[in-house]
């Protein structure tokens, strides 16, 4: 066995921890002592252990001598827990084998160079590309203080989110909406405008079969405060906050109304008539939301995208042709002037969720 496949026993550990951890990154660990795991372990959940511990604890004296394989760099400094670095120490492991350095420019390469002199062996880069892909939300938000952003969708082989009567139930099938689940749960929060609200009243929850699911912080845009208090996403059942995004334009009434528990009104800046979704980001990075889902409508996708906030794109399309131009379209608003002008993704991929195509990339020029 090599260091790649201990490496990916690790992350496949550390994806674990997908909905869990944040603000803190997904880390796994394994321990190898002679060509044989004798401990593994992954984060949990932020406040916990982390997974070098686990690791350690489940190893006990077989630790020692021992290669132990993590994908993010060793923490070498004190927050909710101890270093992890110095229980490394401590129970004699021989070599690290790391996946990436912590991205946080206030820490990174604390923890390699503290190992080293301590006369631990240490590899670096084993798994860089999939250990940076499993934590991009965590390297974005370290390093900019702003969440990342993936922008979802559902459509038609023409482009349709909806048809021409508004009637979007069911574009596509069960399978791709069952996966939305899954990035609702990854996700701190989801993201809508108070047209979907009104449009299709969702809960905007988190639904995963055979397993516990968290829900995401419900965002809400609504520039003057419309959404009727009857909403379901202002009344579900639900220990996650819903969050309704006024404009400076709303009316200090509005402001002041009081809505049911765990719902709360933030004031942002607005630009032509609308949120401002560049400062917006700003805003709810400082709330600690690490990561947003963005489900539409067309509205918001377009401005989301011309805000130049998206990171990263899941649009899911349908083996269905609405036949016309006169149905919803995925962006709506001022596109392109030229080829040369449209967005463009990079690092693309491609999932088949029964009938259905997943493309899924990243906005090149963004930091992920």
């Amino acid at each position: 066995m090599n260091d790649e496949h201990y490496m990916q026993m690790a992350l496949d550990l550390a994806a674990r921890g997908r909905g869990t951890t944040s603000p803190n990154p997904m880390v796994g660990a394994v321990v190898v002592q002679n060509g044989m795991v004798v401990g593994r372990g992954y984060h949990q959940y932020a406040g916990g252990a982390h997974a070098e511990v686990h690791a350690i604890e489940a190893a006990g004296d077989a630790a020692r001598g021992a290669t132990l394989y993590v994908n993010l760099e060793p923490c070498n400094h004190t927050g909710r827990t101890p270093p992890c670095t110095r229980q490394i120490v401590e129970a004699g492991l021989q070599r690290v084998v790391i996946g990436m350095r912590d991205p946080n420019p206030k820490v990174t390469g604390g923890g390699v160079e503290f190992l080293k002199a301590q006369g631990v062996e240490v590899t670096c880069g084993v798994c860089a590309e999939p250990a940076r892909e499993l934590n991009e939300v965590f390297i974005k938000y370290i390093r900019t203080g702003r969440p990342f952003v993936t922008a979802k969708c559902a459509a038609t082989l023409d482009g349709r989110m909806a048809a021409r009567s508004g009637d979007s139930k069911w574009v596509t099938g069960e399978a791709s909406r069952a996966f939305v689940h899954e990035l609702r749960h990854a996700a701190d929060a989801i993201l809508v405008g108070a047209g979907t609200i009104a449009a299709d009243d969702p809960l905007l929850t988190t639904r995963l079969t055979g397993r516990a699911s968290k829900d995401p912080t419900r965002i809400i845009l609504d520039t003057r405060l419309r959404t009727a208090p009857t909403a379901k996403v202002l009344n579900p059942s639900s220990a996650a906050e819903t969050v309704l995004v006024a404009g400076t334009e709303a009316s200090a009434a509005a402001r002041e109304k009081t809505f049911a528990k765990g719902v709360r009104v933030i004031v942002a800046e607005t630009r032509e008539g609308r949120i401002d979704l560049d400062r917006l980001m700003d805003q709810l990075g400082r709330m600690g939301l690490t990561s947003i889902l963005i489900e539409g409508g067309s509205r918001v996708l377009g401005s989301a995208f011309r805000a130049g906030i998206v990171d990263k794109v899941c649009f899911f399309y349908a083996p269905l042709l609405t036949g016309g131009d006169d149905g919803i379209p995925i962006l709506s608003g001022a596109g392109a002037e030229t080829m040369q002008d449209c967005i463009r993704l990079e690092r693309i991929s491609f999932r088949r969720f029964g009938d259905d195509v997943m493309i899924a990339g990243y906005v090149k020029g963004t930091e992920h």
